[in-house]
C-alpha cells in the first residue's frame, strides 16, 4: 500500500478561513508519488474517472485503495469532528482540465467532504498560479480568494462541504492530475454519481476510439 503521511496530515490545524479546511503538503511522500505518477493512465480527455473504468499500475491503484480506506477516514473525522463510520465513498481521478474547468461553484449537496490529492510535479504553470485552486470568499469573484493550493507533490485539501465553499481556479489547458475522493450523504447518491462517470467514461472510450 501506499505510505501516505498521517503524521503530518494530524499535526495540521484546521484553517477556518474562507472555511473550515487543510491543506497537507507532501501528503504522498516523493518516492511514493514518483512511483504513482508513473503508473497512472493517460487522460487525453477531461472529466471524472471511476478507477475500475482505467488501466494503472500497481501503485497507482494502491493510491486509490488507500484513500477510501479507514485509516484516512478515521483522520479526516477526527479532525473536523464529523460521524462518517458509515458514509459511503466516490473516488474518481481526472487527468486533463479545459477552458471551462475551474469556474467558481460548491459541490454537489449530495457530498459531505471533498478530500482532493493533486499528483502533478511542481512546474512552471503552477508557478503562473494557472489551475491552482482557490478557496473563495463568496460566489461572484476569482481574485476575492483567501487560500490557493497549487495542485503539486501529493498536497490534500480537504474540506467539509456546506453552501458557502465556494472554489474555482483560473483557467488552465492541459494535464492536471487529482484524485478526488467524496464522503457521500448516501448509498444511492454514491452509486448514482458513480453510474454517471463510468456512462461519461464509456462515451470518452467510444470518442476517442472513433
Amino acid at each position: 500500500m501506499t505510505d501516505l503521511d498521517y503524521t503530518r496530515l494530524t499535526a495540521t490545524p484546521v484553517a477556518t478561513d474562507p472555511f473550515p479546511h487543510i491543506v497537507v503538503p507532501d501528503f504522498v511522500p516523493p518516492d511514493r508519488l514518483r512511483a504513482v505518477v508513473a503508473d497512472l493512465p493517460p487522460l487525453a480527455r477531461r472529466g471524472s474517472f471511476p478507477p475500475d473504468s482505467l488501466r494503472m499500475g500497481a501503485a497507482a491503484r494502491d493510491l486509490m485503495t488507500e484513500m477510501e480506506g479507514p485509516r484516512l477516514r478515521d483522520a479526516i473525522a477526527q479532525k473536523f469532528g464529523l460521524a462518517l463510520d458509515d458514509a459511503p465513498t466516490m473516488v474518481t481521478l481526472r487527468g486533463r482540465t479545459e477552458a471551462k474547468d475551474g469556474r467558481i461553484h460548491t459541490d454537489s449537496t449530495a457530498k459531505r467532504v471533498t478530500v482532493l490529492l493533486y499528483l502533478n510535479p511542481d512546474t512552471e504553470a503552477w508557478a503562473r498560479r494557472d489551475g491552482c485552486l482557490r478557496l473563495l470568499r463568496g460566489p461572484s469573484d476569482l481574485d476575492d480568494y483567501v487560500v490557493e493550493v497549487p495542485p503539486v507533490n501529493g498536497t490534500l485539501l480537504v474540506f467539509p462541504n456546506g453552501p458557502a465553499t465556494w472554489h474555482g481556479h483560473r483557467q488552465f489547458i492541459g494535464k492536471r492530475y487529482a484524485v478526488q475522493l467524496n464522503y457521500m450523504t448516501s448509498d444511492a447518491k454514491a452509486r448514482s454519481e458513480l453510474r454517471r462517470h463510468r456512462i461519461s467514461a464509456f462515451v470518452k472510450k467510444l470518442t476517442m476510439a472513433a
